[in-house]
């Protein structure tokens, strides 16, 4: 007697299919290239939620390194002078201020270099 494999099979390929939406062609339609597609997405999407905290924090090292060279010092020597001045601001909120706040910004900056 033939075995039909019933609503749990056809349950895991609307899955499949369902996280396929949006993709071009067979990629969208047929179950096997939908699935390889899927596959790689998955991928790529666990691997990019790690990259993105790099790339941003790339950003943000740029921009307060453009900031505090147009304070007459290098980045390396503010990290530094924050560190020996207890400053605990994160780079995050630093690339914020020195583009909003270019003032402010510059504070920070003599505080850090009257440490150095």
């Amino acid at each position: 007697m033939r075995i039909k494999r019933g609503f749990k099979a056809r349950r895991r390929r609307k899955k499949v299919l369902k996280l396929a939406k949006g993709f071009r062609g067979g990629r969208s339609k047929l179950f096997r290239t939908a699935a390889d597609s899927v596959d790689k997405a998955l991928m790529y999407a666990y691997r990019d939620r790690k990259v993105r905290k790099r790339d941003f924090r790339r950003l943000w090292i740029a921009r307060i390194n453009a900031a505090t060279r147009m304070n007459d010092l290098s980045y390396s020597k503010f990290i530094h002078g924050l560190k020996l001045a207890d400053v605990e601001l994160d780079r995050k909120v630093l690339a914020e201020l020195a583009i909003s706040d270019p003032a402010c910004f510059s504070e920070i900056v003599g505080m850090a270099a009257a440490r150095i």
